[in-house]
């Protein structure tokens, strides 16, 4: 039934390759599928203005789109002269659900910055980003500690998203382009490896969705993001 011939609760082939970028101090390269987004984690021994003093530290995201990251070349939002609201708003999801799983407090007044640069698109990209870039900041976070900086690591826990939604009436895990584009209802889900929802998006594209397909969509999840959460942890590991 599905373009992708993958079944229902089956998530697209997922790879997590760490220390992409030489320069960063945690990178990852994420790939969900044909979706493929670079994860670089920068450390900065300063906090925004209105959190000094308060000796915890920050986290934040920036996300972007490459111009051939589609399949048609769009201009660079610098050109533009401005971030679009979707960029806006994938951003600031990005930036909660990793803030999420980390101890400002034991951080002290440094922040952590994860750019998630969008290389190729096919659907899910805000996911691969939230799932990749917890990767790059755990490594940055090692990296911060093996330099002494940071005597305890303030990761109190893993997180991971995945895209679900109805698809021809049926509730499918991992959405592609193809199926994104055509689904009644799309939804992201943001999980902690403890099982803690951090965030839940859902849309109705066509007719409302119940509170039956909700719970179905939720369940796809919380397999896919156990799923992730443990390939995290053994590539931490490994």
């Amino acid at each position: 039934m599905r373009p992708s011939d993958r079944l229902l609760d089956q998530k697209r082939d997922v790879e997590l390759i760490l220390n992409y970028s030489k320069h960063a101090e945690g990178s990852c390269l994420v790939k969900y599928g044909d979706t493929h987004v670079l994860c670089t984690a920068s450390v900065e021994e300063r906090v925004p203005g209105w959190m000094r003093g308060t000796g915890q530290g920050w986290v934040t995201a920036e996300y972007g789109m490459l111009p051939r990251s589609t399949s048609e070349r769009m201009d660079r939002e610098a050109a533009r002269g401005k971030q679009s609201g979707r960029t806006h708003e994938i951003q600031r999801l990005i930036g909660r659900a990793l803030r999420s799983v980390v101890d400002l407090n034991i951080m002290g007044e440094r922040q952590m910055r994860i750019d998630c640069d969008v290389i190729q698109a096919d659907g899910g990209t805000r996911t691969a980003a939230i799932t990749g870039g917890y990767m790059a900041m755990s490594c940055a976070f090692q990296h911060v500690m093996n330099i002494g900086l940071l005597k305890e690591m303030p990761l109190v826990d893993t997180v991971s998203a995945i895209s679900c939604g109805m698809y021809k009436g049926k509730a499918i895990l991992d959405l592609d382009y193809i199926e994104d584009s055509n689904a009644e209802t799309d939804a992201n889900f943001v999980i902690t490896g403890q099982g803690g929802i951090v965030e839940i998006q859902g849309t109705a594209e066509q007719a409302p969705f119940t509170e039956e397909e909700l719970f179905a969509l939720l369940k796809l999840a919380q397999k896919g993001c156990s799923e992730l959460n443990d390939l995290q942890k053994n590539i931490l590991l490994g």
